[in-house]
């Protein structure tokens, strides 16, 4: 493009950068001043290593939540875990956890508290309702198919789970998890052993990211003791099951909350994001008077 640092480079008339007046140089015509105006990493955030850890326990913990579900279910496909003993430690683990996901709320939730009764009470119904119906559902399937698209979509529900607000508004994370236990709940023995693995996956995967995300907002100090607990019990559940699966299991963790943001805060000198008036126009005036 056209600059003025050839022959005949100070014109008589001046150019400046306007765009609706008609000027003596060509369209791209900029001058020396153009480069002056260039800026590096205006708008990047400085991470701090400790502050990254501390977010990736979200990710180390929905992790660890995958490998409790599946000790679990593995423990009743082994018959080592009974249906009745699973719905009753389930029930044992809501009634707290809903108990303190309200006393973090405050108070003025009564009609919620009834809304989440009747979906609550909806749910299980249908689902003891349809447990039968469920338990046959893969009947025609073989079970190699039926453990490898139950592993694709717990990875699904991994991938897609929505770590920036952990709560259940992630339809695809939360259905990828329901489709799966319904998969692997038909290849257990009985009916209520179908209801059982569903009603864990409601636990672990819709109510328990909704205490988390309460845990988050109103009690910060406790969301690395929950995060840490959950990630305990999802490596000595693999361990109960497949030592060298904990092994791996425990390595995931210790790269993805100490190895991952190492290396994001390693990397992040070598940022080089260039901004200057070829950027877009931004309209920096105070618009709030036209707001109101």
């Amino acid at each position: 493009m056209g600059a003025d640092s050839g022959p005949g480079a100070s014109p008589a008339v001046p150019w400046r950068k306007v765009l609706y007046e008609r000027q003596r140089f060509p369209d791209n015509y900029v001058d020396r001043r153009f480069l002056e105006e260039l800026r590096r990493n205006i708008r990047v955030r400085q991470y701090r290593y400790w502050a990254v850890v501390r977010e990736t326990g979200l990710v180390a913990q929905q992790v660890s939540c995958v490998a409790v579900f599946i000790t679990l279910w593995s423990f009743m496909d082994q018959g080592r875990l009974a249906p009745s003993t699973l719905l009753w430690a389930s029930l044992g683990c809501a009634l707290p956890g809903y108990g303190l996901y309200e006393a973090l709320g405050g108070a003025g939730r009564e009609r919620a508290r009834v809304a989440d009764l009747q979906s609550a009470a909806v749910f299980l119904a249908f689902t003891f309702g349809f447990s039968p119906v469920l338990k046959t559902l893969t009947e025609s399937v073989s079970t190699d198919t039926v453990y490898a698209t139950s592993a694709v979509m717990l990875l699904a529900h991994v991938l897609f789970f929505p770590y920036t607000r952990p709560s259940p508004h992630g339809g695809v994370s939360i259905n990828a998890a329901l489709f799966a236990s319904v998969c692997l709940g038909s290849r257990l023995p009985g009916a209520l052993h179908t209801f059982a693995v569903l009603s864990l996956a409601l636990l672990v995967f819709a109510l328990w990211p909704c205490l988390l995300h309460r845990l988050r907002e109103r009690a910060e100090w406790s969301f690395p003791w929950a995060a840490g607990l959950v990630c305990a019990a999802g490596v000595a559940g693999a361990r109960s099951v497949w030592p060298g699966g904990a092994a791996l299991l425990l390595l995931a963790l210790l790269v993805l909350t100490l190895a991952c943001p190492a290396l994001l805060v390693r990397l992040q000198r070598h940022k080089d994001n260039i901004h200057g008036p070829w950027d877009e126009a931004e309209i920096r005036e105070d618009l709030s008077r036209f707001l109101s």
